[in-house]
């Protein structure tokens, strides 16, 4: 089986970090259970020793080695998984991705994901760009995160849409709903986005190795506790619209990472885990036409549900 080596270098802030911390947080393909295998499967070295735990803390300029093995084709099998299908020809579908669902297998979770339904539906008509882990992918959302995705299904496809996501010229409009409520019925942050030095698995304004980050939010409703907005991405950071919201005093309701700390919110008696926020518009040039095409999607019924019960 051909392996994958790679090497991550921890710096000044991860001073003190577990090691399988801090591979689940820099190897983006890797979790952190699958990060733990691999230091049990000795695939895991620190300034080229093996390392013996998962426990072990990291120094500032420590280099870290793993050992990758590449999966087999049998190890992502595609699902008869329901998959709404927006758009679709030769080149490219939109899907309207549900609550819940993970967009692309990592090592030791290989099944129920979004990538699985699409080879179910599209075989072997996918660009291979980003390797056999993610055919078609584009972009992603978050888990708890619905709402429309682009799929490339030829690598020129694919080439075309990733450059015009680097140029942010793709139009990506999401709805949220947020705690308390937003005086201003229009805000741009613009506040640089990095990785929180404090918590591994977030990221936070200014954080370490910011990047500029761009949202612009129009209020729609509000509710008294409650203000649903409208966020429009210049850019497109991880966790972009969450943590732009949070640091403005404003985190989006269900949101678990960079809400209020709690498991789940009720509203009206209405469980609510995960953050309400929904991808509903992106729109795009066509990669071989080159004419600009734009979708829209409705907001998941728990999103609607929650609404009613506020109005």
């Amino acid at each position: 089986m051909d392996k994958e080596m790679l090497t991550l270098v921890a710096g000044a802030d991860d001073a003190g970090t577990r090691l399988d911390a801090f591979i689940g947080y820099n190897a983006d393909e890797l979790s952190r259970s699958y990060a733990v295998k691999l230091i049990e499967q000795g695939a895991v070295s620190i300034n080229g020793i093996a390392a013996i735990s998962k426990k072990q803390t990291l120094s500032e300029g420590d280099e870290i080695t793993i050992i990758i093995p590449e999966p087999e084709p049998s190890d992502i099998l595609a699902e008869d998984i329901p998959l709404e299908i927006v758009y679709e020809d030769d080149d490219l579908a939109v899907i309207n991705k549900p609550r819940g669902m993970v967009v692309h297998p990592c090592p030791g979770n290989y099944s129920g994901t979004l990538v699985n339904a699409i080879m179910h539906h599209m075989g072997d008509s996918l660009s291979s760009i980003n390797g056999m882990i993610r055919p078609g992918i584009v972009h992603r959302i978050d888990k708890d995160t619905s709402g429309l995705l682009m799929i490339a299904k030829n690598d020129k496809a694919h080439e075309s849409l990733a450059a015009q996501l680097a140029e942010h010229s793709v139009t990506r409009e999401y709805t949220a709903l947020c705690y308390d409520n937003i005086k201003e019925d229009e805000i741009t942050i613009d506040e640089p986005i990095g990785r929180d030095t404090k918590n591994r698995l977030r990221n936070a304004v200014r954080g370490a190795a910011a990047k500029n980050s761009i949202t612009h939010i129009k209020v729609l409703e509000r509710f008294g506790k409650y203000t649903l907005v409208r966020a429009r991405l210049e850019t497109g950071r991880t966790h972009q619209i969450r943590v732009h919201m949070s640091y403005i005093h404003h985190p989006l309701v269900g949101d678990e990472l960079y809400g209020r700390r709690r498991q789940s919110e009720k509203i009206e008696g209405i469980k609510v885990s995960g953050q309400l926020l929904h991808a509903g518009t992106l729109g795009f040039l066509h990669p071989s036409s080159g004419t600009y095409m734009e979708f829209h999607s409705d907001l998941p019924e728990i999103f609607k549900s929650v609404l009613g019960k506020l109005s």
